[in-house]
């Protein structure tokens, strides 16, 4: 670029200095630079001037803007996104309008303009979306109908802890209901997930991906902690390996989740954790979020009316089904073979229910597990999995 722009430099003080000459007509001059009369009368009057530099390009800026934003007024949104450095401009636009009294700013495109110029905004690759296919779809329609669950991948502190940390939300209002770090076995994950109905009850059914704890190749995806959560009447939901974009709304929370807590890690575990417990009433509670019209989760999430029961009873099945428990090494006895259903039922008590054709359906609470052929043989189920659609936002709180 700077070659280019010398060498139409160097052309003008030629193109002049042809004229002085007298060699040239101007209209000649003009088709021989290719140039018009105009521009030719530009640059003739500029050098006219008697600048030493009248052959450089001039900046096209307008010497003043009618609307440009009042100095004192950028001043106010810089100072309020160096308070909340991980706030977009919607978002810091809507902290603003909270205010009593507060005065009226630009439009968030302006902001978002004032923070480039002022460096404060982080450039990012954008990527293009991966098709989908047609799946069957559901929508959380209110609040606990659906919570979402994964461990966001592990780090270390500064004293070299392992850090799993186990993050559950609310897929209709995205209220975070629990960042715990917990090992991710079974226990672990119980140990969290009893913490949370505890506090906010029991919702419907639970998003996750297929991997442990939460879901396994097993019998309809099962593991113990599944197998738990259904005999407390929760459904898992279970999104397609590899395919973590359907449960993209957890996952975001995930990358703000890093970024405001993990860049650098905390000195060791119990800093890391009460790091994430201020993220968590921050996100709650102050953060605007787009999807709620920049309303915090907190104002619109109710616990759950179905408290966390004080004892867990083993499932109960119809009477045309027969029942069964599953041995230790995970089978059942049945025409007098013994059967594998899954080591994640060890302990609980399964129902057969007879189809037309004569073999039997084998189910766990209401969760189909496989069928059990004539001949004995067991043929189990992939796990249910569903793919959650945009939902209506929630409506204001008052």
């Amino acid at each position: 670029m700077a070659f280019l722009e010398t060498c139409r430099m160097e052309e003008r003080i030629r193109m002049l200095s042809d004229y002085d000459s007298g060699h040239w007509s101007v209209s000649e001059l003009c088709r021989r630079y290719g140039v018009s009369r105009e521009t030719f009368y530009v640059w003739k009057a500029r050098r006219a001037e008697g600048g030493e530099t009248w052959f450089m390009d001039r900046s096209h800026a307008p010497a003043s803007i009618a609307h440009r934003t009042a100095e004192s007024l950028v001043e106010e949104i810089v100072a309020l996104r160096r308070r909340h450095p991980h706030l977009g401009p919607r978002k810091l636009l809507a902290v603003h309008e909270r205010k009593p009294g507060a005065s009226p700013w630009p439009a968030a495109s302006t902001i978002g303009d004032i923070l480039a110029r002022e460096g404060l905004v982080e450039q990012q690759r954008r990527r293009r979306r991966p098709l989908d296919g047609p799946r069957r779809e559901i929508a959380a329609l209110a609040a606990n109908e659906e919570w979402a669950a994964d461990f966001k991948g592990w780090f270390r502190t500064r004293d070299q802890a392992r850090i799993d940390p186990l993050t559950i939300t609310d897929s209709h209002t995205r209220f975070l209901i629990e960042t715990w770090i917990t090992p991710q076995t079974v226990e672990g994950a119980k140990a969290a997930f009893t913490r949370a109905f505890e506090a906010y009850g029991l919702p419907l059914a639970i998003r996750t991906d297929n991997g442990p704890p939460f879901g396994s190749p097993g019998a309809g995806g099962l593991t113990r902690l599944s197998a738990w959560w259904l005999k407390l009447g929760i459904a898992p939901h279970y999104i397609r390996p590899a395919a973590p974009q359907e449960n993209g709304r957890h996952e975001r929370m995930h990358r703000t989740l890093k970024k405001e807590t993990s860049r650098p890690p905390a000195a060791d575990a119990r800093e890391q954790q009460a790091r994430f417990d201020a993220f968590r009433r921050y996100y709650n509670e102050e953060r605007p979020h787009e999807a709620l019209g920049q309303a915090a989760p907190a104002r619109l999430y109710t616990p759950s009316p179905r408290p966390m029961p004080s004892k867990v009873d083993d499932p109960w099945y119809d009477a045309d089904h027969e029942v069964r428990r599953v041995r230790s090494a995970g089978e059942i006895k049945w025409r007098g073979e013994m059967v594998f259903i899954g080591e994640a039922l060890v302990g609980e008590l399964v129902g057969l229910a007879e189809l037309d054709n004569g073999d039997h359906v084998v189910r766990f609470c209401a969760h189909d597990l496989g069928v059990l052929a004539r001949g004995g043989l067991f043929r189990r189920f992939a796990p249910p999995r569903t793919r959650l659609r945009a939902t209506p936002k929630p409506a204001a709180a008052p």
